[in-house]
């Protein structure tokens, strides 16, 4: 069983802000497969079952903090008999340009607690990740993830997220290699 997990921080207070872009593109994907994400006992996470890409795939939402993400992460796969391998996490990413999209398999957590958590709780770093590009301010990113996107950056959210959710649909029916290659290259200026 493939396991969907987007980050965030949970509550109201939280919603819309950089941190939870990873919250945001699995309730977009939950939405578009009208799969509807409740509570689920016994673990700390909201979640739904669907049929995407022809795949049975969990989707989920901690309902821990970012920072404690692993906490969710590490019983949904026991739950439903996971791996590693079968799991992909959708974060925000301060060191991507606001919009890019990049899927990898392994890695460190480059500084991402949730990321981190996840590692930890896991013992191991064998799992794909899509990250989401929130740019990086010249100063002050902890406030900064936890802000709402400006004006500007509203008017790109949209295209940003199914962007992402479109990684996370490719990641099911192909994989993440050859998902590597559709998102990961930089598009160049003139295009």
């Amino acid at each position: 069983m493939k396991l969907i997990v987007g980050l965030g921080n949970p509550g109201i207070f939280y919603s819309g802000t950089r941190h939870n872009v990873g919250f945001q593109v699995v309730k977009n994907l939950a939405g578009a497969q009208k799969a509807v994400l409740k509570k689920e006992r016994g673990v700390r996470a909201l979640s739904a079952r669907a049929k995407v890409e022809g795949s049975d795939v969990i989707l989920a939402l901690p309902l821990t903090y970012m920072n404690l993400s692993g906490e969710a992460v590490f019983p949904l796969l026991n739950r439903y008999g996971s791996g590693p391998a079968d799991l992909l996490v959708v974060c925000d990413d301060l060191d991507l340009e606001f919009g890019r999209i990049k899927i990898r398999s392994g890695g460190s957590s480059a500084g991402h607690r949730g990321i981190q958590s996840i590692i930890d709780s896991l013992g191991g770093n064998e799992f794909s990740r899509v990250r989401v590009g929130i740019g990086r301010p010249a100063v002050g990113a902890a406030d900064y993830v936890l802000s709402h996107f400006n004006r500007n950056e509203k008017a790109a959210l949209s295209a940003m997220i199914n962007r992402a959710q479109e990684c996370c649909l490719s990641w099911i029916s192909q994989g993440v290699e050859k998902s590597m290659n559709i998102f990961n290259p930089k598009e160049s200026k003139n295009e």
